[in-house]
């Protein structure tokens, strides 16, 4: 039997039935959002790894164009709540987050193929950071969200001469990062287990065509390149993001930005252990600020006041 997630005037029902696997559901309700996030952090950096090997035969936006195509038809193959009616205001807030997410996945391959991967996500976490800040609430808090700021600004400092386009593809991204939170956080709260990511990446896919589709040629013709870009949509959006859509339902939106500070600290670890971009002792000092920040911070059940979501499995 399915979980019921009580959110402050409502209901949100998180049943085994809006995804194919009951235990994999179970789980993600009730393992710690802090292993949540080291999971989907890992997911997303693999499939960044992938994309940045890619470009030297395909396109940074047809990458992250066929990113969001892999993704939207792994959720709705997985999922079930796809099939069901949808109302209007449930379809805009699908399209608009789905729309953010491929803009975001644009921008940001537009970026590390000019930025280092843990430098580029250091400086998109801009956005996570500006989200967190708005809705801190607690002087500890606070000083979590400062920690986890200084260890960012650290991890994306040094130098990016010669990469100003790379920059500013960046921190369009980190705009959209916030954003995804944002309204994530509402789509996250439809009842429809993933289906409300699948659905909002399809049609994210649909309106970023013109953007992705032109440069797609050599895609078509070499299975091996359509296979990968399609694998890395399935780890960084279908997985990483899926398991963004279960946490979302589980933690306040204060919370769910500061943990993103986990991020940079996992793109820093994959970019040295799969692309060989050794870190400096200054980033390492950055990886050990964002831990501090993250072990400092309030646990959801102490946010009542920011409708936390509560996990009562039946």
């Amino acid at each position: 039997m399915g979980g019921n997630l009580s959110l402050g005037t409502g209901t949100v029902r998180l049943s085994s039935t809006e995804f194919r696997s009951p235990a994999v559901a179970r789980w993600l309700n009730t393992a710690q959002p802090e292993a949540l996030f080291v999971l989907s952090a890992i997911a997303q950096y693999v499939g960044a790894a992938i994309a940045v090997v890619l470009f030297d035969e395909v396109a940074p936006q047809t990458v992250a164009w066929f990113r969001v195509i892999g993704a939207a038809a792994a959720l709705l193959l997985v999922s079930r709540g796809w099939r069901h009616g949808w109302t209007r205001d449930q379809l805009v807030a699908a399209g608009v987050f789905g729309i953010a997410t491929a803009l975001m996945n644009t921008f940001f391959y537009l970026g590390i193929d000019r930025i280092d991967l843990g430098k580029a996500v250091a400086i998109e976490f801009i956005g996570p950071i500006a989200v967190a800040a708005a809705m801190t609430r607690s002087t500890r808090n606070a000083m979590a969200l400062v920690f986890a700021a200084a260890g960012v600004v650290v991890l994306g400092g040094g130098e990016i001469d010669g990469n100003a386009l790379g920059l500013v593809f960046i921190l369009a991204a980190s705009a959209m990062w916030a954003a995804y939170i944002v309204v994530g956080s509402q789509v996250a709260q439809l009842d429809r287990g993933v289906a409300g990511l699948g659905v909002g990446l399809a049609i994210g896919a649909v309106v970023t065509t013109p953007i992705g589709a032109p440069w797609s040629g050599p895609v078509w013709v070499s299975p091996t390149l359509l296979v990968l870009c399609l694998l890395v949509g399935v780890f960084s959006n279908a997985i990483g993001y899926g398991i963004d859509q279960f946490t979302m339902r589980r933690i306040p939106v204060r919370r769910f930005s500061l943990l993103l500070a986990l991020l940079p600290v996992t793109a820093v670890a994959i970019g040295w252990l799969a692309l060989g971009q050794t870190p400096s002792g200054l980033e390492l000092l950055g990886v050990a600020l964002v831990l501090v920040g993250v072990a400092t911070q309030e646990r959801e059940r102490r946010d009542r006041a920011e409708a936390t979501v509560l996990t009562e499995l039946s």
